[in-house]
């Protein structure tokens, strides 16, 4: 007597664990990393956790109709190394990356090689591990690193966005093989991300954003909350000029020396968006100076352009280690054309 297999997906048998990854490397199913062979047992304690039956339908991908099932996500979240209790959390981050808003399909085909940037919010973040403060936005913490993996492998081998075919990235950044956050919340002066953004104090939720890669800066040489965010403009008016000067959302990430300093001054996250819609901005004409003046002249170069459509467009960010006057500034991959999303965690 045979019994039937509860998943869409087929099932091969291989000699041990180091063929497993050989399989998946020699297909072209992996990041280039070794994964966790996903066995059924493995991913039925995935789909326990997240209390979902195989076939269920997460998201659809919106421009090639392409559905994404428990099973699928589940497969990319053992490969990536999570534990079963991170599968919430990226059963929140597919289903957010599937609103229209987000543009999942354009940014997984562009040539300007943007990631899926991820910030997890609420109490899931302590559950599960995650890293809030030293080397936040490096290695080191496993439900960080293997969340992020996860969304990379499904995007791979689910949506078809392997590099030099669906995705065309030129350049591509180290953000491909995984970009996830949590927001340190408790040693933070005000709301969390998810709380400004529409979501329940104390619950949990991801929010997700298309980017390039994250430009690191520093300013320890002031206590003044508006030139400590000139700093960070001055970063938002290069990438605007070296790379792309359409308006949208970026991110600051600002760490604890920086976030004293504007808790001292009173300083809100509303008031740090509002400074920042102000000074983000740059000239037509400023193309020159970077050597894009065959674009420069091409209309009135006193035109100013905006780096935010308004001040809500700047997400901001506490997280990062307790030394040093360092913040990070994340731009968008494509402005207004793919917008941050934020969803719940159903934990």
């Amino acid at each position: 007597m045979t019994t039937e297999s509860p998943y869409a997906s087929a099932a091969i048998e291989v000699d041990d664990a180091f063929a497993a990854i050989e399989l998946y490397q020699d297909n072209g199913w992996t990041d280039g990393l070794p994964i966790v062979p996903p066995t059924a047992p493995l991913i039925a304690r995935f789909l326990d956790a997240a209390r979902l039956a195989p076939s269920a339908v997460i998201g659809v991908e919106p421009v090639r109709r392409r559905s994404i099932s428990a099973e699928k996500v589940a497969i990319a979240a053992v490969m990536a190394g999570c534990t079963p209790a991170c599968m919430p959390v990226v059963v929140a981050i597919v289903r957010a990356m599937c609103d229209p808003s987000y543009a999942l399909h354009g940014s997984t085909a562009s040539t300007g090689g943007s990631a899926p940037f991820i910030v997890v919010n609420g109490p899931i973040r302590t559950a599960l591990g995650m890293n809030a403060t030293h080397n936040v936005l490096g290695n080191g913490a496993r439900a960080n690193a293997t969340i992020g993996r996860s969304v990379r492998l499904l995007q791979q081998n689910v949506l078809g966005g392997v590099p030099g075919q669906l995705d065309r990235s030129t350049l591509g950044h180290p953000g491909k093989f995984t970009f996830c956050i949590a927001e340190d919340e408790e040693d933070s002066p005000w709301p969390s991300l998810a709380t400004e953004r529409g979501m329940p104090a104390g619950s949990s939720a991801v929010t997700v954003m298309q980017v390039e890669s994250p430009h690191q800066i520093m300013n320890e040489w002031t206590h003044d909350p508006r030139e400590i965010l000139d700093t960070y403009a001055a970063a938002v008016r290069a990438n605007m000029l070296t790379y792309s000067i359409w308006e949208g959302n970026y991110a600051y990430v600002i760490a604890k020396q920086h976030r004293e300093i504007f808790a001292a001054a009173g300083w809100s996250k509303q008031m740090i968006r509002e400074y920042t819609f102000e000074v983000a901005t740059v000239k037509r004409g400023d193309w020159r100076s970077v050597g894009k003046a065959a674009v420069a002249g091409r209309k009135d170069e006193n035109k100013v352009y905006r780096a935010l459509r308004s001040p809500d467009d700047l997400l901001i960010i506490a997280a990062g280690g307790p030394a040093g006057g360092f913040g990070a500034i994340i731009p968008p991959w494509y402005g207004k054309k793919s917008l941050a999303v934020t969803a719940a965690i159903d934990a």
